[in-house]
């Protein structure tokens, strides 16, 4: 059954293209989905190009909108060019970019391999560029537009074992702050969300990491993992996805070039 919703206080996207990468699955696919409540039209893009066919026939037998996926590899520019003129010719110039595809790869800084810092950096930060500069110049010409990147609690402080994932964080939270100051009389926002252990993902292979290097139960590893939280928890994909589907919502076009944690309190 199609979800329709005709309040245009929470319809504000309807007829309006979002592109949201890393999109087929996880927080992507969440944040679409919240996107597409919201009347967007949606192109989910990914590596995957069944998960991102599922997301999308499920958006458009939900929502009843327009969505697409499209094969996109982030840290690939020329994946990247092809992909967004796939996109935009489809359903039009982006009113909203999420910039959601991500890696991390835990590693002591003596043994971060330059590869691994390489492809992190050009996943985390140099897809979130190239992606970001696809979309500009219609979004300059239409003197409106949503950029959300998805960033990280390791974009506000640094995390052992992980230095080349803070450090493209780190990056992409100032090329946020950069670019919000550039464009701030456009009538585009951008902003980083900044989740803490989320479920799912990559708190998953976190908890497997620490059961397997201390020798302790899921639930400990759990708890440890957690610790640093003051709600002793996991934030939820739902509670992050809202706040970026607030972000590109009429209320909060007064917001740009800030980070926004969503992580129970861990960054104050």
């Amino acid at each position: 059954m199609t979800e329709r919703n005709n309040d245009s206080t929470t319809d504000f996207l309807r007829g309006r293209h979002a592109i949201v990468t890393g999109g087929g699955r996880g927080l992507g696919r969440t944040i679409a989905t919240q996107l597409a409540g919201a009347g967007a039209d949606l192109t989910v893009m990914g590596r995957d190009h069944a998960d991102l066919e599922e997301c999308a026939s499920e958006l458009r037998d939900r929502f009843g909108v327009e969505a697409r996926g499209v094969v996109c590899d982030v840290s690939d520019p020329d994946s990247v060019s092809v992909a967004f003129a796939s996109a935009t010719d489809a359903l039009g110039a982006a009113h909203v970019l999420v910039n959601n595809a991500g890696q991390a790869r835990s590693a002591s800084f003596t043994e971060t391999s330059l590869d691994l810092w390489e492809h992190t950096i050009a996943v985390n930060l140099t897809g979130p560029f190239m992606c970001t500069q696809q979309v500009l110049p219609s979004m300059l010409g239409n003197h409106a537009g949503r950029i959300v990147n998805v960033a990280s609690t390791a974009a506000l402080r640094g995390y052992a074992t992980l230095a080349a994932y803070c450090a493209s964080k780190h990056g992409l939270l100032g090329m946020t702050r950069s670019l919000a100051a550039e464009v701030a009389q456009s009538g585009i926002t951008v902003n980083a969300v900044c989740p803490g252990y989320t479920e799912g993902g990559m708190s998953d292979q976190a908890v497997a990491a620490i059961m397997a290097l201390r020798g302790v139960s899921a639930d400990e590893a759990l708890a440890m993992l957690t610790r640093r939280n003051p709600q002793k928890r996991l934030t939820t994909q739902d509670e992050i996805a809202a706040t970026v589907v607030w972000l590109c919502s009429p209320d909060a076009s007064a917001i740009t070039a800030q980070a926004i944690a969503v992580a129970g309190g861990e960054v104050m």
